[in-house]
């Protein structure tokens, strides 16, 4: 299976989304990453109700945290472009000039098991996510003809996942997704893990 079915993914998921781009990776929480990465964060803000993975990633990354009290809905900005959009599912729901990583964890209305994917509407960064969620590389050519010339990560959707994806989507476009609610998530600021 060759990653050709990955490059459809992200345009079928693009579209519904209203985005000019999509990067498929193995969970949002790596697109997140991904996104603080290339646009050298120094600091997120995240609300105190959310998924854990979040904020651990101010310690993975060695960036300031700030808790806030946040009543979000669909998605929330943790910089003035990287959103959190875990649990987003809209039509043309993309935010022009944002970077929003999108779930398709299991419990998800676009249930994968695992996955994610970034919409950005910039060509640039679109190529430079792209390279940095795949091992530097581009997809589709042998590595070993690429001049490598972007840091990567091992961060990206495999084909199977990608298969499973548009043979889920048409189902997934055409019903209700659950809207979450806050109290879905605990407050993460009274964890042991985040008082040190």
């Amino acid at each position: 299976m060759s990653f050709e079915i990955v490059d459809k993914f992200e345009k079928e998921i693009a579209e519904f989304f209203g985005s000019p781009y999509a990067i498929a990776v193995d969970s949002c929480t790596h697109g997140v990453e991904l996104c603080l990465l290339m646009t050298n964060s120094k600091k997120i803000k995240v609300p105190k109700q959310t998924y854990i993975s979040i904020p651990f990633l101010s310690k993975k990354l060695n960036i300031e945290m700030e808790w806030s009290d946040e009543q979000w809905t669909d998605y929330y900005f943790l910089t003035d472009r990287v959103v959190d959009a875990a649990v987003l599912w809209k039509r043309n729901g993309y935010v022009p000039n944002t970077l929003m990583s999108v779930s398709f964890q299991f419990q998800k209305h676009l249930s994968l098991g695992r996955g994610g994917i970034i919409l950005c509407d910039n060509e640039d960064e679109y190529m430079l996510l792209k390279k940095m969620s795949y091992d530097g590389r581009l997809p589709n050519i042998p590595w070993r003809e690429q001049d490598i010339d972007t840091v990567g990560y091992h961060y990206y959707m495999t084909p199977e996942t990608a298969k499973l994806g548009l043979e889920k989507l048409e189902k997934a476009i055409n019903n209700i997704p659950r809207q979450g609610v806050i109290s879905d998530w605990p407050d993460l600021s009274k964890m042991k893990v985040f008082q040190k």
